[in-house]
C-alpha cells in the first residue's frame, strides 16, 4: 500500500481583479474535503455586501503595521490606494500540520513572496478570457468609481505578464468548466511521487507462498 503525506498542499491562486478566482475558490472548497480558504487582514473599509471574517479580517492600520512588527504575516503588501492587506501564517500552518489543504487568494506580489518562502506551494493564475470581458466585469461589479477600476485594469495588463511564473493557468471562460480544471489539479497534485510518504508492499516470501499454495489446490 502507499501511504501519502498526511501533511496538507498549500495553494496559492492569482489573477487580475474580475478574473472571477473568489468565485473559483469558493466553488472549490465545496466540492472537496478537508479545504479551506486562508482569510486575509486587510486595512481597507468593508465593500458591499463583504463580512468581516468571512471575506477579511478587516483591521485598522496601526493594528496591521503592529502585526508586521510580529511576524505574523507569510506574506503582505501595499496594494489598491495604499491599503494593507496581508495573509496570517498561524492558522495556515495550524491547518497544513492537520491535513487540510489551505488556498491562498492573493496578488501577484504576495505570490512571489510565498514562492520564495515555500517552494512546496502550488501556484495557480486565473486568466481572463479577455481584456474586453475584463473590463465588463470590473465595472458591472459597480463598487468602485472609475478612478478605481482604471487602477485595477491597468494592473490587471502587468499581473498577465506574470503568468509564466505559475505552475498552472485557468482561462475562466466558463465557471463550471474553470473548476473542473482547478479541481483536476489538486487531485493530479496529490498523486505526485513526491507526496508518498511511505510505500509498503508487503512480504515478499509470504505473498509467493501463498500463490504457491494456491497453484496446488
Amino acid at each position: 500500500m502507499i501511504k501519502s503525506k498526511e501533511k496538507g498542499m498549500l495553494i496559492v491562486v492569482s489573477g487580475p481583479s474580475g478574473c472571477g478566482k473568489s468565485t473559483l475558490c469558493q466553488q472549490l472548497i465545496k466540492i472537496r474535503d478537508n479545504i479551506t480558504i486562508s482569510i486575509s487582514d486587510t486595512s481597507r473599509d468593508i465593500r458591499g455586501s463583504e463580512v468581516n471574517g468571512i471575506d477579511y479580517n478587516f483591521i485598522t492600520k496601526e493594528e496591521f503595521e503592529k502585526n508586521i512588527k510580529n511576524n505574523k504575516y507569510l506574506e503582505y503588501a501595499i496594494v489598491h490606494s495604499n491599503n494593507y492587506y496581508g495573509t496570517p501564517i498561524d492558522n495556515i500552518e495550524k491547518n497544513l500540520n492537520n491535513g487540510i489543504d489551505v488556498i491562498l487568494e492573493i496578488d501577484i506580489e504576495g505570490a512571489k513572496i510565498v514562492n520564495e518562502k515555500r517552494k512546496d506551494a502550488i501556484f495557480i493564475f486565473i486568466m481572463p478570457p479577455s481584456m474586453k470581458e475584463l473590463k465588463q466585469r470590473l465595472v458591472s461589479r459597480k463598487t468602485e468609481d472609475k478612478d478605481k477600476v482604471i487602477e485595477r485594469f491597468k494592473t490587471a495588463y502587468k499581473e498577465i505578464n506574470e503568468v509564466s511564473k505559475y505552475n498552472y493557468v485557468i482561462v475562466n471562460d466558463d465557471i463550471d468548466e474553470s473548476l473542473d480544471k482547478m479541481n483536476s489539479i489538486i487531485t493530479c497534485e496529490k498523486c505526485r511521487v513526491d507526496r508518498i510518504e511511505d510505500v509498503d508492499l508487503g512480504n515478499q516470501e509470504e505473498i509467493i507462498h501463498e500463490i504457491l499454495m494456491n497453484f496446488n489446490k
